[in-house]
């Protein structure tokens, strides 16, 4: 993407207010959660911060991805989860205080891993050519757009708990409409090669959710975690804050080809998200 109102303006303010939102559902108790379950909270940030990373590299390597395609794939690697892992916790009767604190501590960790993590990846992978992200600078942009409206989101909460209460619905429903939007608008700016980078980057994204999920689920398992836990890190450990991505790449990096790699997994962490959805409520009808 060329540097435009869409990426320049309207990328930031809409992940902003997705931020925003999230913090409407965010209290200091809920960061309590990280010390009541230790257990699950160290096996959901290795997950995400270290396993997540490690597969990202290694399916690149394993399909033979390279250039801008591969550094998209390592920036979705990079990203937390976002408010939609949350929403579909809650959906799937996951342990929902347990998601948002996760994706809350993960967004925050992240500020300073993320611009570590692309400019290796950027190096590694054969783009110098294209804009290294300074990490000073760098942490400051994401903050801008994840932790401020977080923390605004979280100061409205406890200040007018009544009208966040009230703005929460329509707030979501803003919010995945922000969504689609974007991820619409990164496929429709590669349009022409949409479908050649589709096969080439979307049997990797494809295996990289599925794997995050089943190996989430199952080192949960492994310490014995209850099953809504095991549930909850593997949805934090697969659902991705897309949109963040999408802004690191259109907006900080100004490469649209590195977007599409984001945008297919988008797409696909929605559709075994829906999977998950099913299955779960299914049993739990029939239990």
């Amino acid at each position: 993407m060329q540097d435009s109102i869409l990426t320049a303006v309207f990328l930031p303010l809409a992940l902003a207010f997705i931020m925003l939102g999230m913090g409407l559902s965010l209290t200091i108790k809920d960061f309590k959660i990280i010390f009541l379950y230790p257990k699950a909270a160290i096996i959901g940030l290795f997950n995400q911060l270290i396993l997540l990373p490690i597969f990202g590299f290694a399916l690149v390597q394993l399909f033979g991805l390279s250039g801008a395609l591969a550094v998209g794939v390592m920036i979705l690697a990079a990203c937390p989860g976002g408010p939609t892992s949350n929403l579909i916790t809650h959906l799937s009767k996951g342990d929902i205080a347990l998601s948002i604190s996760l994706t809350a501590v993960t967004s925050f960790i992240t500020i300073i891993t993320i611009p570590l993590i692309v400019n290796l990846a950027i190096s590694y992978f054969g783009e110098e050519g294209s804009v290294i992200l300074p990490v000073g600078e760098t942490i400051i942009q994401i903050m801008g757009v994840t932790i401020v409206p977080v923390s605004i989101g979280m100061f409205l909460k406890k200040r007018f708990p009544a009208l966040s209460l009230k703005a929460d619905r329509p707030v979501r429903i803003a919010s995945a409409i922000f969504f689609t939007l974007i991820i619409v608008a990164a496929i429709f700016k590669e349009r022409e090669s949409i479908v050649s980078f589709f096969i080439i980057s979307g049997p990797v994204m494809l295996f990289l959710n599925i794997l995050t999920l089943l190996v989430g689920y199952f080192l949960a398992g492994i310490f014995i975690l209850p099953k809504r836990q095991r549930l909850t890190i593997a949805i934090e450990s697969g659902i991705q804050n897309g949109t963040l991505g999408i802004m690191i790449a259109a907006t900080l990096l100004k490469n649209s080809e590195m977007t599409i790699p984001i945008a297919i997994y988008s797409l696909i962490m929605f559709m075994t998200a829906t999977l998950i959805i099913f299955i779960t409520n299914k049993k739990s009808h029939s239990s």
